[in-house]
């Protein structure tokens, strides 16, 4: 009797240890982002333990058996870790198209070696004080970096600013000497910061109906301006067979209709057609292509946030051979450059500067300098000069198209 309460006892204390352990390392992968699959087999293993240590404490299995299902248990988990990392090494072996994948500061204005276009002459327009706050797209950023490095005093300007660093309207950041009027958001952010006047200038695609009404519902007027055109464009893997599609078969492929590439003229593929977060330029280009007709549910994935928890969202483009994706030209060809993905004709027209100019690329479209009512003096004058012939040069020079073609 006095030895069973004894086995009793270590049981209930090596299960309290086991436990604790368990949790305290479940805590850690959750942290490191192994919610989803290491923190559930840390527990499990747990619980493995427990009955492991009851079944030889009891002596409930013979010697040679419990080796045996210790092995097993031992080569199962071995087999599942190998398992989950080939697959996640697979996943990851295939390249991102997204704007996280693209230095912005390497157009960053007065930078050394930017890349950011300059005017062969002197600016007609020079300001010193009262300097527009400007944020956007990523595709137009470098573009809109070239406007202030011809017309704002030379300095050093931030490009990814953290929310709420702004302190005074003239668009200095906390804590540092960097000058904040030139900077990079997205095209989410950016119309949500213009909304609220944390920026003066937005360049970007038109907006959407969500964030128009979000404008309407603070009492802001969105004005735009349009300041150069671009071509909405669709890409595959370059080994995909398919080299163009109509606008109807597009329609078809995002409202779920098409699901193989057979059925386009393609190989027996199922087609895995990624979309972009929803407000960002080319989401809104995507939604009013489809004319009213109802997307898909885009593919999805779980992503760690800072703090470890998960949340699901958009997946980012990965250029599996079945994929299909799309953003805009400039941004698909100049700053990702991957000679991996293939850019698709639409109605049988290829995208390109001569083919927007020209109007026969059926989805070249403006984009924009959006304003909200800012009090800032120099706005005015700012935008009259981007649409004047030296900003219009460096709409071309960048690598977009002029609007006055």
């Amino acid at each position: 009797m006095k030895k069973t309460l004894i086995k009793v006892l270590l049981c209930i204390l090596g299960t309290a240890v086991i436990l604790v352990i368990g949790l305290f390392a479940a805590l850690i992968t959750a942290l490191y982002g192994g919610s989803l699959f290491y923190s559930p087999l840390v527990m499990v293993i747990a619980v493995a333990l427990i009955l492991f240590m009851i079944l030889k404490v009891f002596d409930l299995v013979k010697p040679r058996l419990y080796r045996i299902l210790a092995l097993s248990f031992m080569g199962l988990c071995v087999l599942a870790v190998a398992g989950y990392e080939g697959n996640r090494a697979y996943h990851n072996s295939f390249a991102q198209v997204n704007e996280q994948g693209v230095n912005l500061d390497l157009y960053k204005p007065f930078g050394e070696n930017t890349k950011a276009v300059k005017l062969e002459e002197e600016s007609t327009l020079k300001l010193t004080e009262n300097l527009p706050r400007l944020d956007g797209a990523t595709a137009l950023y470098p573009l809109y970096a070239a406007f202030a490095q011809a017309v704002y005093p030379a300095g050093e300007y931030t490009t990814y600013p953290k929310d709420g660093e702004y302190t005074t309207k003239e668009g200095y950041l906390q804590n540092n000497q960097n000058r904040g009027e030139v900077v990079c958001t997205t095209t989410v952010d950016a119309y949500r910061r213009l909304i609220n006047g944390q920026t003066d200038i937005i360049f970007a695609a038109r907006p959407s109906e969500s964030q128009l009404a979000m404008a309407k519902s603070q009492g802001v007027e969105l004005k735009l301006t349009p300041i150069g055109k671009e071509a909405f464009v669709f890409f595959v893997n370059s080994r995909n067979g398919v080299n163009g599609l109509s606008t109807a078969q597009i329609q078809d492929i995002y409202g779920g209709k098409i699901t193989n590439w057979q059925e386009v003229g393609g190989k027996n593929d199922k087609i895995r057609a990624f979309q972009r977060p929803e407000n960002s330029g080319s989401q809104t280009m995507l939604q009013n292509l489809m004319q009213g007709k109802n997307l898909m549910t885009p593919p999805k994935e779980d992503v760690v946030t800072g703090m470890g928890g998960i949340i699901e969202q958009t997946s980012s483009y990965r250029n599996y051979k079945n994929a299909m994706g799309y953003s805009f030209l400039f941004f698909a060809t100049e700053m990702v450059q991957n000679n991996e993905i293939k850019l698709l004709e639409v109605d049988g027209v290829k995208p390109d500067k001569t083919t927007i100019a020209s109007g026969t690329y059926p989805l070249a479209t403006d984009f924009y300098a959006v304003t909200a009512g800012s009090e800032n003096p120099n706005i005015d004058r700012f935008l009259e000069w981007i649409v004047s012939p030296q900003g219009q040069y460096l709409v071309e020079k960048t690598g977009y198209t002029a609007i006055n073609k």
